[in-house]
């Protein structure tokens, strides 16, 4: 008996008992679940940025001490990364999509119909393959793409989710959560501006008081002139992690899983080509 079919045999039950299992859908399912849910986790850090930004855009840090007018534009700093945080916001709306309907799409291809079709037609390939006699290899080449047509149907989409989400965890995770907390830090500085530039000083005060005002003030005005200059370094840096985050999405969502969809197809493509031995 030539080894070639022990092989042969021995792949088409695995593969008919993964998809029995379950296992492999468990596995996938539970990689679109952490990346759908670190999508959901990045729009609204990504939607919290764009509302403090739409407040800042439109407030003026004012301060008088002495009578001495000096105010910052906290939406000028914030202008540049105002357009790119809204593309952002964007493709975190596509990206979470995306991961919604590859988990869709596995809930198809795990239903048992699939894997029942799947194991009817490895048994019947696995006949023609061991059944002595030349009538048997001419149904084997139309069972086999039949088969590889069911292969590529149940396992195509748990095959590119749990590769590419793998190698997404296992090289661009580390920089997504740094990503993240630097877009979290930027918003919470431009809050803090924006709840500064909301205070008022109070009305009617005494000499004494004006005197104290005039200090306080002047201290505050040196406390946001400093925390301004930060922001404005917070902020090209989160310019920055944007792109960064962004790279990794489209990378997650479209690259990967484009290059791993196609090279399984190539696989499975060549067992076609090779099928013809497999009788030998």
């Amino acid at each position: 008996m030539s080894n070639k079919k022990f092989v042969v045999t021995l792949l088409i039950v695995l593969c008919a008992l993964g998809a029995v299992s379950g296992q492999v859908d468990s596995l996938s399912k539970n990689y679109i679940e952490n990346a759908l849910k670190n999508a959901l986790v990045t729009i609204v850090i990504a939607r919290t940025l764009n509302g403090v930004i739409s407040v800042a855009q439109g407030t003026e840090v004012a301060l008088e001490p002495g009578g001495i007018g000096v105010s910052f534009s906290v939406g000028e700093i914030l202008d540049p990364i105002n357009d790119m945080v809204e593309r952002f916001s964007s493709v975190m709306l596509f990206a979470a999509s995306s991961f919604g309907l590859q988990a869709l799409v596995l809930n198809i291809t795990a239903w048992w119909g699939v894997s029942f079709l799947l194991v009817m037609v490895s048994a019947a390939y696995l006949a023609t393959l061991w059944m002595p006699g030349p009538s048997s290899a001419r149904y084997a080449t139309p069972s086999l793409h039949l088969l590889l047509a069911i292969l590529f149907l149940r396992f195509s989409v748990p095959v590119l989710v749990i590769a590419s989400n793998a190698i997404t965890d296992m090289f661009l995770d580390e920089q997504r959560i740094e990503a993240t907390a630097v877009l979290e830090a930027t918003t919470a500085g431009i809050d803090e501006i924006n709840q500064d530039a909301q205070s008022s000083p109070a009305g009617d005060q005494s000499i004494i008081d004006r005197v104290g005002s005039f200090f306080d003030s002047s201290l505050q005005a040196l406390r946001v002139d400093e925390r301004l200059s930060a922001l404005q370094a917070q902020a090209s840096n989160a310019s920055e992690h944007i792109i960064s985050l962004i790279a990794i999405f489209v990378l997650q969502t479209i690259v990967l899983p484009l290059l791993f969809l196609w090279l399984f197809a190539k696989f499975l493509k060549a067992l076609i080509f090779r099928s013809r031995y497999f009788k030998e």
